[in-house]
Protein backbone atom coordinates (compact mmCIF):
# COMPACT_ATOMS: atom_id res chain seq x y z
CA UNK A 1 0.00 0.00 0.00
CA UNK A 2 0.77 3.51 -0.74
CA UNK A 3 -0.30 5.40 2.48
CA UNK A 4 -0.30 8.99 3.62
CA UNK A 5 0.27 9.50 7.27
CA UNK A 6 -0.76 13.06 8.54
CA UNK A 7 0.23 13.10 12.38
CA UNK A 8 1.61 15.88 14.26
CA UNK A 9 2.94 13.70 17.01
CA UNK A 10 6.53 12.60 15.69
CA UNK A 11 6.11 9.62 18.48
CA UNK A 12 3.10 8.57 17.18
CA UNK A 13 3.75 8.84 13.30
CA UNK A 14 7.41 7.23 13.89
CA UNK A 15 5.77 4.72 15.21
CA UNK A 16 3.31 4.06 12.65
CA UNK A 17 5.42 4.78 9.85
CA UNK A 18 7.83 2.53 11.01
CA UNK A 19 5.38 -0.39 11.80
CA UNK A 20 3.96 -0.23 8.18
CA UNK A 21 7.38 0.13 6.53
CA UNK A 22 8.36 -3.22 8.13
CA UNK A 23 5.34 -4.77 6.75
CA UNK A 24 6.66 -3.61 3.19
CA UNK A 25 4.22 -0.09 2.57
CA UNK A 26 5.30 3.16 1.32
CA UNK A 27 4.62 5.22 3.97
CA UNK A 28 4.14 9.55 3.41
CA UNK A 29 4.56 11.67 6.90
CA UNK A 30 3.51 14.63 7.14
CA UNK A 31 3.22 16.91 10.63
CA UNK A 32 0.50 19.79 9.44
CA UNK A 33 -2.59 20.46 8.05
CA UNK A 34 -1.78 22.27 5.54
CA UNK A 35 1.09 20.10 4.10
CA UNK A 36 -1.57 17.02 4.88
CA UNK A 37 -3.90 18.75 2.41
CA UNK A 38 -1.02 19.23 -0.91
CA UNK A 39 -0.23 15.40 -0.25
CA UNK A 40 -3.88 14.01 -0.21
CA UNK A 41 -5.33 15.69 -3.34
CA UNK A 42 -1.54 15.55 -5.31
CA UNK A 43 -0.40 12.52 -4.52
CA UNK A 44 -2.06 8.96 -5.57
CA UNK A 45 -2.67 7.15 -2.50
CA UNK A 46 -4.10 3.69 -1.07
CA UNK A 47 -5.41 4.71 2.07
CA UNK A 48 -4.83 8.30 3.88
CA UNK A 49 -4.06 7.80 7.83
CA UNK A 50 -5.15 11.40 9.29
CA UNK A 51 -5.36 13.20 12.82
CA UNK A 52 -7.93 15.21 14.05
CA UNK A 53 -6.35 17.32 15.29
CA UNK A 54 -3.81 19.17 13.64
CA UNK A 55 -1.45 22.37 13.63
CA UNK A 56 -2.96 24.92 10.61
CA UNK A 57 -5.82 22.80 9.33
CA UNK A 58 -7.67 20.27 11.25
CA UNK A 59 -8.27 16.85 10.18
CA UNK A 60 -12.40 17.68 9.55
CA UNK A 61 -11.67 20.86 7.16
CA UNK A 62 -8.72 18.20 4.96
CA UNK A 63 -11.54 15.78 4.64
CA UNK A 64 -14.19 17.81 3.27
CA UNK A 65 -11.39 19.61 0.40
CA UNK A 66 -10.62 15.80 -0.49
CA UNK A 67 -14.23 15.32 -0.66
CA UNK A 68 -15.60 18.56 -2.47
CA UNK A 69 -12.76 17.80 -4.66
CA UNK A 70 -13.78 14.39 -6.11
CA UNK A 71 -11.39 12.24 -4.17
CA UNK A 72 -12.56 9.00 -3.06
CA UNK A 73 -9.52 7.37 -1.42
CA UNK A 74 -9.95 5.93 2.18
CA UNK A 75 -9.30 8.05 4.79
CA UNK A 76 -9.46 6.68 8.24
CA UNK A 77 -9.29 9.60 11.00
CA UNK A 78 -7.02 8.78 14.31
CA UNK A 79 -7.96 11.08 17.23
CA UNK A 80 -7.87 11.21 21.05
CA UNK A 81 -11.43 12.35 21.07
CA UNK A 82 -13.87 9.61 21.37
CA UNK A 83 -17.20 10.93 21.92
CA UNK A 84 -20.52 10.08 19.63
CA UNK A 85 -20.70 13.22 17.95
CA UNK A 86 -16.66 13.61 17.62
CA UNK A 87 -17.12 10.60 15.60
CA UNK A 88 -20.46 11.55 13.79
CA UNK A 89 -18.76 14.76 12.77
CA UNK A 90 -15.45 12.40 11.24
CA UNK A 91 -17.60 10.51 9.32
CA UNK A 92 -20.17 12.81 8.47
CA UNK A 93 -17.52 14.67 6.42
CA UNK A 94 -16.41 11.77 4.50
CA UNK A 95 -13.84 9.95 6.49
CA UNK A 96 -14.28 6.01 6.05
CA UNK A 97 -13.07 4.99 9.53
CA UNK A 98 -12.45 6.56 12.93
CA UNK A 99 -10.07 5.03 15.46
CA UNK A 100 -9.65 6.48 19.23
CA UNK A 101 -6.16 7.09 20.63
CA UNK A 102 -4.62 5.05 21.99
CA UNK A 103 -4.97 2.23 19.43
CA UNK A 104 -3.04 -1.24 18.68
CA UNK A 105 -1.36 -1.00 15.61
CA UNK A 106 -2.33 -4.91 14.64
CA UNK A 107 -5.99 -3.18 14.47
CA UNK A 108 -5.29 0.02 13.01
CA UNK A 109 -3.43 -2.44 10.03
CA UNK A 110 -6.48 -5.08 9.93
CA UNK A 111 -8.59 -1.30 9.50
CA UNK A 112 -6.37 -0.02 6.58
CA UNK A 113 -6.46 -3.29 4.79
CA UNK A 114 -10.31 -3.79 4.89
CA UNK A 115 -10.47 -0.30 3.73
CA UNK A 116 -8.46 -0.77 0.58
CA UNK A 117 -10.08 -4.06 -0.22
CA UNK A 118 -13.62 -2.17 0.05
CA UNK A 119 -12.35 0.65 -2.57
CA UNK A 120 -10.86 -2.02 -4.62
CA UNK A 121 -12.11 -2.06 -8.34
CA UNK A 122 -14.89 -5.17 -8.15
CA UNK A 123 -14.53 -7.74 -10.98
CA UNK A 124 -18.92 -7.24 -11.40
CA UNK A 125 -20.06 -5.19 -14.26
CA UNK A 126 -19.03 -1.15 -14.30
CA UNK A 127 -22.39 0.00 -14.91
CA UNK A 128 -25.59 0.22 -12.87
CA UNK A 129 -29.11 1.09 -14.24
CA UNK A 130 -32.81 1.13 -13.53
CA UNK A 131 -35.46 3.19 -14.25
CA UNK A 132 -33.70 4.98 -16.22
CA UNK A 133 -30.59 5.95 -14.44
CA UNK A 134 -27.54 5.09 -15.13
CA UNK A 135 -24.57 4.63 -13.09
CA UNK A 136 -21.00 4.11 -14.16
CA UNK A 137 -18.52 2.83 -11.59
CA UNK A 138 -15.80 3.30 -12.94
CA UNK A 139 -15.92 6.82 -14.66
CA UNK A 140 -17.77 8.03 -11.62
CA UNK A 141 -20.54 9.45 -13.99
CA UNK A 142 -24.05 9.53 -13.18
CA UNK A 143 -26.81 9.76 -15.87
CA UNK A 144 -30.62 10.30 -15.88
CA UNK A 145 -32.80 9.84 -19.74
CA UNK A 146 -29.15 10.51 -20.94
CA UNK A 147 -28.82 14.12 -18.79
CA UNK A 148 -25.54 14.06 -16.78
CA UNK A 149 -25.89 14.16 -13.00
CA UNK A 150 -23.23 15.80 -10.76
CA UNK A 151 -22.78 14.15 -7.04
CA UNK A 152 -20.92 14.57 -4.04
CA UNK A 153 -18.83 11.33 -4.00
CA UNK A 154 -21.17 10.80 -0.54
CA UNK A 155 -24.13 11.22 -3.05
CA UNK A 156 -22.54 9.00 -5.70
CA UNK A 157 -22.53 6.16 -3.30
CA UNK A 158 -25.50 6.41 -1.47
CA UNK A 159 -26.92 6.14 -5.24
CA UNK A 160 -24.99 3.26 -6.11
CA UNK A 161 -26.31 1.48 -3.24
CA UNK A 162 -29.89 2.30 -4.64
CA UNK A 163 -29.23 0.87 -7.74
CA UNK A 164 -27.37 -2.23 -6.82
CA UNK A 165 -30.61 -3.37 -4.83
CA UNK A 166 -33.47 -1.95 -7.53
CA UNK A 167 -36.23 -3.02 -7.29
CA UNK A 168 -36.11 -3.95 -3.50
CA UNK A 169 -36.25 -1.80 -0.23
CA UNK A 170 -32.57 -0.36 1.45
CA UNK A 171 -33.39 0.32 4.82
CA UNK A 172 -31.66 3.37 6.30
CA UNK A 173 -30.08 0.74 8.77
CA UNK A 174 -28.78 -1.18 5.73
CA UNK A 175 -26.90 2.10 3.97
CA UNK A 176 -26.04 3.57 7.54
CA UNK A 177 -23.28 0.52 7.45
CA UNK A 178 -22.52 0.31 3.62
CA UNK A 179 -22.85 4.00 2.89
CA UNK A 180 -21.37 5.20 5.99
CA UNK A 181 -19.50 2.41 7.73
CA UNK A 182 -21.71 2.57 10.46
CA UNK A 183 -22.36 0.57 13.08
CA UNK A 184 -24.47 2.19 15.57
CA UNK A 185 -27.21 4.29 14.95
CA UNK A 186 -25.82 8.33 14.82
CA UNK A 187 -29.45 9.61 16.09
CA UNK A 188 -29.12 12.79 13.28
CA UNK A 189 -31.25 12.60 10.27
CA UNK A 190 -27.96 12.29 7.67
CA UNK A 191 -29.31 9.26 5.44
CA UNK A 192 -32.69 11.27 4.89
CA UNK A 193 -30.53 14.30 4.47
CA UNK A 194 -28.40 12.94 1.63
CA UNK A 195 -31.53 11.04 0.28
CA UNK A 196 -33.11 14.35 -0.04
CA UNK A 197 -30.35 15.98 -2.09
CA UNK A 198 -30.11 13.25 -4.15
CA UNK A 199 -33.56 13.11 -4.77
CA UNK A 200 -33.15 16.93 -5.74
CA UNK A 201 -30.52 16.27 -8.87
CA UNK A 202 -31.78 13.44 -9.85
CA UNK A 203 -35.41 15.06 -10.24
CA UNK A 204 -34.43 17.90 -12.03
CA UNK A 205 -36.29 18.47 -15.18
CA UNK A 206 -38.93 15.42 -14.00
CA UNK A 207 -41.81 15.05 -12.69
CA UNK A 208 -41.54 11.27 -11.78
CA UNK A 209 -39.86 10.83 -8.55
CA UNK A 210 -36.52 8.89 -8.76
CA UNK A 211 -36.32 7.47 -5.39
CA UNK A 212 -39.36 6.27 -3.49
CA UNK A 213 -39.61 6.34 0.30
CA UNK A 214 -41.60 3.41 1.30
CA UNK A 215 -43.06 4.18 4.72
CA UNK A 216 -41.33 3.08 8.18
CA UNK A 217 -39.07 1.12 5.87
CA UNK A 218 -36.69 2.76 3.57
CA UNK A 219 -35.87 3.55 0.11
CA UNK A 220 -35.99 1.81 -3.20
CA UNK A 221 -34.93 2.50 -7.12
CA UNK A 222 -37.93 0.77 -9.16
CA UNK A 223 -36.66 -1.58 -11.91
CA UNK A 224 -37.12 -0.83 -15.73
CA UNK A 225 -40.34 -3.48 -15.82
Amino acid sequence: MKILLVEDDKSTSDYIAQGFEQAGHLVTASDNGHDGLFHATDGNFDVIILDRMLPGLDGIAIIAAVRSAGGTVPILMLTARAGLEDRVDGLDAGADDYLVKPFAFSELHARLNALVRRHRPESAEPTLSANGIELDRLKRLVRRGGHPVVLQPREFSLLEELLRNSGKVVTRTMLLERVWNFHFDPKTNIVETHISRLRSKLNEGYEEDAIVTVRGAGYMITTDE
